[in-house]
């Protein structure tokens, strides 16, 4: 039986967390391995920030185990060893259900890095069942190569996510759209796919939606806009917002669209960074928003205004978002949550 059967979902992010995961670095899979300690440093920053909110796990390779524990002194943040390739636990980590009886189980996903781009990621696709094992979780194994970065849900039948990731031929060639969407509403309990066109410009994962857009609760997106004509992510953002402003929800309601304004472009070796407001990380009464400074400063203060405005019963952590990026990511795709059992749920925290 799939989830559905059994009125299984996948909540809705700003739901009650139980804890957060967060996967420690791998020098070995990094793309500038000579910046380990300042990406580690990045890493403690995020764990540290989430603990002011919630319990964190620290998932770490078992030869580093000791080093990594013996770095932290936090009563909410626990270490785990569970062998892995990379640190990306969004994308390789168990995606959460609950049901109405207080039940909690997950999904396993088949992981292949992002299309066959980095080897070896045979670790990685064994790191959902690994933690899904040791939290006893019912664990529902997914015909299908997807990462939890490539969507996002309301926790009311909508999920949004691009046609360039989830219908790229190097994830599921052999799938089609429709049998895409239909292994989605089977495995997520959802109603309706959001289908937007592409990611942002020079991100590697081929379009990953949350570097792109969110929903901020049911029935309202954030989306990160561009108003440079000149600039990659100007079509690509007016071809998304197309789309929103003509789509409606699993509920049938229109899609209230909040815009922010990205950060100033910014490359690495000739390519472009991934620089993302919309990567933030709802926790339990808080937001965690990457900014980047420097040039970024005055987009930050915007991005920071508009999260204020539209969930004011959120405090906004901000934390350094240039410390990881150069490795392709920030907080959002670098952690992932486990919900609270659904009849644990506080009221308040469920629909926003």
């Amino acid at each position: 039986m799939f989830p559905k059967d059994l009125s299984y979902r996948m909540p809705a992010e700003w739901c009650r967390h139980e804890r957060t995961f967060i996967s420690w670095p791998v020098r070995e899979s990094m793309c500038y391995p000579q910046d380990y300690e300042p990406v580690c440093q990045g890493y403690r920053e995020f764990v540290l920030a989430i603990s002011e909110f919630e319990p964190v796990t620290v998932i770490v390779n078992p030869d580093e185990y000791e080093e990594v524990k013996e770095s932290f002194d936090h009563p909410k943040i626990d270490f785990l060893p569970v062998p892995h390739n990379d640190s990306w636990i969004r994308d390789n980590g168990p995606t959460f259900l609950t049901d109405e009886k207080g039940n909690r189980a997950g999904v396993n996903w088949h992981f292949n890095a992002w299309g066959a781009k980095y080897m070896p990621w045979d670790l990685d696709d064994q790191v959902a069942p690994e933690i899904l094992n040791r939290f006893k979780m019912k664990r529902f194994d997914a015909p299908l190569v997807l990462e939890g970065g490539s969507f996002h849900v309301d926790g009311e039948g909508t999920l949004i996510t691009t046609e360039e990731c989830l219908l790229n031929k190097n994830r599921n060639p052999h799938l089609t759209r429709e049998q895409i969407e239909h292994h989605l509403k089977q495995f997520l309990n959802i109603e309706k796919v959001i289908w937007l066109k592409r990611g942002l410009s020079g991100d590697e994962t081929d379009g990953h939606i949350d570097n792109t857009a969110c929903f901020a609760s049911p029935g309202k997106v954030f989306i990160q806009v561009c108003h440079d004509s000149e600039d990659e992510n100007f079509k690509i953002a007016r071809e998304n917002l197309e789309i929103l402003r003509n789509a409606t929800d699993a509920r049938g309601r229109k899609i209230e669209i909040i815009e922010i304004q990205q950060p100033p472009k910014r490359e690495m070796n000739g390519e472009r960074l991934t620089l993302s407001y919309i990567n933030f990380y709802f926790v339990n009464d808080g937001i965690i928003l990457p900014v980047f400074g420097g040039s970024a400063e005055e987009t930050d203060r915007m991005a920071e205004t508009i999260l204020r405005e539209t969930l004011p019963d959120r405090r906004i952590r901000k934390i350094d978002g240039m410390s990881i990026i150069k490795e392709g990511g920030n907080v959002h795709c670098s952690t992932q949550q486990m919900p609270a059992p659904l009849n644990e749920q506080k009221p308040g925290n469920r629909k926003r």
